[in-house]
């Protein structure tokens, strides 16, 4: 009964691995955003992630008619072996500009968290345990069972838009919040990650409908 009880608690676990909206900000002094090329940028330092990822929501933008192009195959990848000045990541900035893009979207992970999942062999509505026996014999096994507690992890992601057009309006157009539960492997994560974002894009009308 033990083992599966703890089954159960691993699959609940897992199932749960999804990327979760936590907030966003819009700019309300920009009255709509129609790039006219769109850079793609994955700030990190896995290369296989990083194009994965912004090859994904390439994709998913397009399909939603925005010209997007992946910084993998704009930005050299010299430029990020090593940290960079303000003043380079300007120059890189205005090289950007002079190539024709107005308009980027960067992701990059904010934060990781370690969380712990409790099993347990008893579900409960309310306080049960009204006797002291009771209430050792539910949670003795937390002294002697191996995977009573299951940890994994918490990805705190960030999103943004950035209009690189000169004057007032070169600035952040849009920034959303997003946790990333549990993530298994990166494909699927990915997938999630970036159906997460254009749902939520959708959701704010920033891009077109399909």
């Amino acid at each position: 009964m033990r083992n599966t009880v703890f089954l159960v608690g691993f699959l609940l676990l897992v199932s749960c691995s999804s990327t979760q909206f936590v907030d966003s900000w819009k700019n309300r002094e920009i009255a709509s955003f129609n790039p006219q090329k769109l850079l793609v940028v994955g700030i990190t330092d896995n290369l296989t992630a990083r194009k994965i990822f912004e090859e994904k929501l390439q994709k998913s933008l397009i399909q939603r008619g925005i010209n997007a192009h992946v910084s993998t195959r704009v930005i050299d990848e010299s430029f990020v072996d090593s940290k960079r000045s303000e003043q380079e990541i300007e120059a890189m900035t205005q090289e950007l500009m002079n190539d024709g893009f107005d308009s980027v979207i960067v992701t990059a992970v904010k934060g990781v968290d370690d969380k712990t999942q409790y099993s347990s062999d008893y579900y409960t509505l309310g306080y049960r345990w009204y006797r002291f026996g009771g209430y050792w014999y539910t949670y003795q096994d937390v002294y002697y069972t191996p995977g009573y507690y299951t940890n994994y992890k918490v990805y705190h992601v960030e999103t943004a838009i950035y209009n690189l057009k000169k004057g007032d309006a070169r600035s952040l157009v849009w920034v959303g919040s997003f946790d990333i539960v549990n993530p298994q492997d990166i494909t699927s994560t990915v997938d999630d990650y970036v159906a997460r974002i254009i749902k939520q894009m959708d959701r704010e009308n920033l891009i077109n409908k399909l």
